[in-house]
């Protein structure tokens, strides 16, 4: 039977040479020139002066709200609707995560929804660029120097989409980034955060490292944490990111092929683009409808069972996590519930093909027409 991976990494040559060289120089932990050159490479990508790796996107977040000095008793604002992570990294911290609704068409985080759920207690803002679609960064950023709070942008899934011609991750004072397997580019696993502040870098490499003392080895003012890329996984980020204009490419010509073929199918929201905004479409990403006929987790099994789709359900969102529970008691977010109970992500991968997607979306017309009317 037929079988469509719902994401996959796309790795060939470059990154076995480089992966190669690495082994035989000796070089395979934290240290090595690899590390430095993809920082440097990336940060630039983003638009930004310095990045700081890390062993993943979570560890990136975390970082970030521990050198700007996120502490017990702050309060970070974040979207209900995101990855555990978003949630976990303010966590960590001693933080609270206080919890904003999102918007139905970006489904992002309501930027209208912001400035009410500040209080004295606030500290930061982290955004979500949800699905590689861009946060309406303006007002966040205006709510932000009002209100003396950073910004952080959890861009995990967004690597190269731009907002009003910028790529994100250099739009806040902090961005953060995912190099997990099925994200745009890849290491395997491992993160970074990049920032246009020395001050801040300096501090994220410090803590990085257990916060050693540079003229001391074993002499630590903070405590520190062990979030260190190895310089074999820097190898195939630095080859990765030769090809991440190609891959941006693909995902968004996919996209864009997805949506000509399902444009007419009743029932199904497809992902938007403002007109602001450059979507890189880490996922390809739809809500189902009532009117489809067929209930998503349905049409999720039929997909795998009979026809060797993978996909993947939405986030759920923070205030219903198990996790959670008791700290956002008796508040509703109607959006992110929404979202979390009709998203379903299709085959979105570097890897896909125009005949995959024919496939793909050939199989989502058979459940209807079988199954829904």
């Amino acid at each position: 039977m037929t079988h469509i991976p719902v994401c996959e990494p796309k790795l060939g040559e470059k990154e076995l040479q480089y992966v190669i060289e690495c082994v035989k120089s000796g070089w395979i932990s934290s240290k090595g020139q690899n590390i430095t050159r993809f920082e440097d490479g990336f940060s630039r990508y983003c638009g930004a002066k310095f990045g700081v790796s890390t062993t993943s996107g979570t560890t990136a977040l975390h970082l970030a709200l521990a050198s700007l000095g996120i502490k017990t008793g702050d309060q970070v604002v974040i979207p209900s609707f995101t990855m555990i992570a978003t949630a976990n990294a303010v966590t960590y911290t001693g933080a609270v995560p206080v919890l904003v609704d999102s918007e139905l068409n970006t489904w992002n985080i309501d930027v209208s929804k912001i400035e009410s759920n500040i209080t004295k207690k606030s500290m930061a803002i982290m955004v979500v660029h949800t699905y590689g679609h861009p946060v309406d960064m303006t007002p966040v950023l205006e709510i932000a120097e009002k209100k003396s709070l950073y910004v952080i942008e959890d861009a995990a899934e967004a690597h190269g989409a731009e907002y009003m011609g910028k790529k994100v991750g250099a739009l806040g004072d902090i961005g953060c980034f995912s190099f997990y397997a099925n994200k745009i580019i890849t290491t395997g696993e491992g993160g970074m955060l990049v920032t246009n502040n020395e001050e801040i870098a300096e501090r994220a490499r410090l803590l990085r490292n257990q916060a050693y003392e540079k003229k001391r080895r074993f002499f630590h003012r903070f405590i520190g944490f062990n979030y260190r890329m190895t310089n074999l996984q820097a190898a195939v980020g630095l080859a990765q990111l030769e090809k991440i204009d190609d891959f941006v490419n693909r995902r968004r010509s996919n996209a864009y092929y997805y949506n000509s073929l399902l444009e007419d199918v009743n029932g199904l929201v497809l992902p938007s683009e403002a007109g602001w905004a450059k979507n890189v479409y880490w996922m390809y990403s739809v809500l189902i409808k009532p009117e489809f006929g067929v209930k998503r987790d349905k049409l999720m099994s039929i997909l795998l069972k009979r026809y060797g789709v993978e996909t993947r359900p939405f986030f759920y969102p923070i205030h219903l996590q198990p996790a959670y529970f008791g700290l956002f008691k008796g508040e509703k977010y109607p959006v992110a519930k929404e979202l979390s109970d009709r998203g379903v992500n299709l085959p979105s991968g570097n890897t896909l093909s125009k005949e995959q997607i024919e496939y793909v979306v050939d199989a989502i017309i058979s459940a209807k027409s079988a199954h829904g009317g």
